[in-house]
């Protein structure tokens, strides 16, 4: 499935595409929501992502989708540079420059490729241990930080990534909030989302990071915008901006 606001973008990967044999083309999407619908509908194995689309943009997408049933590979597609770390924090196949080079996508296939035979043969692995799986003790997940490291002033502290209820940015700083005390660090919002990708950490808002598990109630404001409750003794409200309102609601409804 191919997802991207351009036009031309869509119809050259499109093309490029079409003359691999073993791909089977699906319905492509121009933004963000309707990705998130096609995706539920049709269920692609892969996924070649832009970056920079409306409604959602595509880094939230692949967040939405990573805390679902179905995820797809990512491949991420876009005009900039800039991005390359932060798609590979999430795991993403690969990271394909616009125009798209046709030698380059062959490299991309043939890793894509490689990712889907190594899930058959895990899922073949795991229907083969059976029952007998589970009376084994649970195997960490891969990347999920068990411990996060932050710069406070002029010290570090180690928090435990689940005691988070929330984070905001505050100029050039974010404060993240437990339900005890306020940290103050110069890492930036993005980063932060991408230490705690493998956890239900929601971004409602360009300046807030929501922590899921904390999330009481939501708070119908104006314009289609939401403010959420958590659930700490001073039941703080986060706004939730129209753009993010409607994917919020449906992961809290485990939709």
């Amino acid at each position: 499935m191919i997802a991207d606001d351009e036009r031309l973008a869509r119809e050259e990967l499109w093309y490029l595409l079409q003359q691999e044999a073993d791909v089977v083309l699906l319905p492509s999407a121009t933004n963000g929501r309707e990705l998130l619908e096609l995706v539920r509908q049709y269920q692609p194995e892969v996924v070649f992502l832009d970056i920079k689309m409306p409604e959602l943009e595509g880094m939230q997408v692949a967040r939405i989708l990573a805390a679902g049933d179905h995820c797809p590979l990512i491949v991420c597609s876009t005009a900039y540079e800039d991005y390359a770390v932060e798609a590979f924090g999430l795991n993403a196949v690969d990271y394909l420059l616009k125009p798209t080079d046709p030698a380059r996508l062959k490299e991309t296939m043939n890793r894509i490729r490689r990712r889907l035979a190594q899930q058959h043969n895990l899922n073949g692995e795991k229907e083969a241990a059976g029952t007998a799986a589970a009376a084994l003790p649970a195997a960490p997940v891969v990347g999920k930080l068990s411990k996060l490291l932050l710069d406070d002033g002029n010290r570090l502290v180690v928090i435990d990534p689940d005691s988070i209820l929330y984070a905001e940015r505050d100029d050039r700083l974010i404060n993240i909030y437990t339900s005890q005390q306020r940290f103050t660090s110069k890492m930036t919002l993005q980063q932060l989302e991408q230490k705690l990708a493998a956890y239900p950490f929601f971004r409602t808002h360009r300046s807030y990071l929501v922590n899921l598990n904390y999330v009481y109630e939501l708070i119908p404001w104006f314009n289609g915008a939401y403010n959420v409750t958590l659930k700490d003794k001073q039941r703080t409200q986060i706004p939730v901006s129209r753009s993010y309102a409607k994917e919020l609601i449906k992961l809290l409804q485990g939709q």
